[in-house]
């Protein structure tokens, strides 16, 4: 049987590559549950797996929901079982990247934001196409993409259904960088790598307040930080030593 994600661990990061890629890996699903089971033994891996790559197989990222499958009537677990697997995501303790490249499209937006970062490929195409279909966002994109891009922008995006490519994706703020696609999971890898230089412990702090602090406005998000920050890691006076030895 076909593995729906493909997954590749090397030097403390692992790719997940979504792998349908004679359906421009449309989100079946199934595929979630697969996903699902990825991220759950992620989350316990913290120690071993600093950061994690999302990418799709062949042409694109994701042309979205798999509204074939919606058809002929597959449905997943449980009511919210996507969107808590985006939450999942979302709440992973490693650095997460998506590649993307090709059609990123309605349900694939929403996972992708469900990413620390974005970097895109020179073929992405971003879209929210949920106004075509006559239907609304379940999955997190009413509060995600105004939180990546500004209230004002996401509802340009949600409202039109236009596609946004990868230089447009930057200036606006959902994607990092963009890169040529035959250099994107090069790219993304050496990233992720170059964060696993510094302290994982940090990396995971930085990610748990940085989110903390985005669900609390004006004062609380400083607040909050003062009270929840883990402070000093396990490898500070290591590395401390290694500084002044030079």
């Amino acid at each position: 049987m076909t593995e729906l994600i493909k997954r590749n661990e090397h030097n403390g990061v692992c790719t997940l590559t979504l792998n349908r890629p004679e359906a421009l890996n449309a989100l079946s699903p199934a595929l979630f549950i697969e996903l699902r089971a990825h991220l759950e033994n992620l989350a316990a891996r913290q120690d071993d797996i600093g950061a994690v790559i999302l990418h799709g197989a062949g042409r694109a990222f994701s042309a979205g929901n798999d509204l074939k499958a919606i058809g002929e009537g597959a449905t997943a677990p449980t009511p919210h079982f996507q969107a808590e697997t985006i939450d999942a995501l979302e709440a992973l303790p490693q650095v997460v990247i998506g590649a993307v490249h090709g059609p990123c499209y309605t349900g694939a937006l929403e996972l992708a934001l469900g990413c620390d970062l974005l970097i895109a490929g020179h073929s992405a195409a971003f879209c929210d196409s949920h106004g075509r279909w006559g239907m609304s966002p379940t999955w997190g994109m009413g509060s995600r993409l105004p939180r990546r891009l500004g209230v004002q922008a996401a509802k340009d995006m949600m409202f039109s259904g236009r596609v946004v490519g990868a230089e447009e994706a930057v200036a606006l703020g959902l994607a990092l960088e963009a890169v040529p696609d035959d250099q994107l999971l090069a790219h993304a890898t050496a990233k992720a790598e170059a964060y696993l230089k510094n302290s994982w412990f940090t990396l995971r702090a930085d990610k748990f307040l940085v989110n903390g602090a985005q669900e609390r406005p004006g004062a609380a998000g400083p607040l909050w930080e003062r009270e929840m920050s883990p402070g000093r890691g396990p490898d500070m006076e290591e590395r401390l030593k290694a500084f002044s030895k030079g």
